[in-house]
């Protein structure tokens, strides 16, 4: 009668495995430019116009400095009073007071509606209790309702909130 051997094959596909595995490690260049500025790349030779490239000695990068910022030259000094670039359109102080006062009397218009709505719901809510309709004979679909009027109650008195918030940034005329 024959004898089978039973060989486990894991500790032979491991092995294999193992020896087909290369390190992913890439040679890195550190680059510096004509201008002095020092990039860092896998592929100096794409992109060497004009810069010097030498092969890095220690695998681990742990950091990359960020490229220095070139010296900003404007025409004109940068002060605090004028927070907008030198071409930016200006508008004139009468345009302006016209815009605030349209956005002012938006918004003052947005309050009294979203005020009225919110009364109106307030007044069918009821404290809670409002009174059931002829096509609610289902108690599940009175309480949907009142759950969608409480919803709606403080999204209105959230939009309240922000109209308000934005009256008071709004310039006054």
């Amino acid at each position: 009668m024959p004898q089978t051997v039973h060989v486990s094959i894991r500790p032979a596909l491991l092995a294999v495995l193992l020896g087909c595995a290369s390190p992913a490690i890439a040679q890195i260049y550190k680059c510096v430019g004509s201008d002095g500025v020092v990039e860092y790349t896998n592929a100096p030779g794409s992109l060497n116009s004009g810069r010097n490239c030498e092969p890095m000695r220690s695998q681990t990068i742990t950091t990359i400095p960020a490229p220095s910022l070139p010296a900003q030259s404007s025409t004109r000094p940068a002060t605090s009073s004028s927070p907008s670039p030198a071409g930016f359109p200006k508008v004139a102080p009468a345009a302006q007071q016209a815009r605030d006062n349209e956005r002012r009397a938006i918004l003052e218009d947005e309050m009294r509606k979203e005020e009225q709505r919110l009364a109106a719901l307030r007044l069918e809510y009821k404290d809670g209790q409002p009174e059931r309709l002829g096509s609610e004979r289902n108690y599940q679909k009175y309480l949907d309702r009142v759950q969608g009027l409480k919803d709606e109650i403080e999204r209105a008195e959230a939009n309240l909130v922000l109209i308000r918030r934005e009256l008071e940034g709004a310039r006054k005329p």
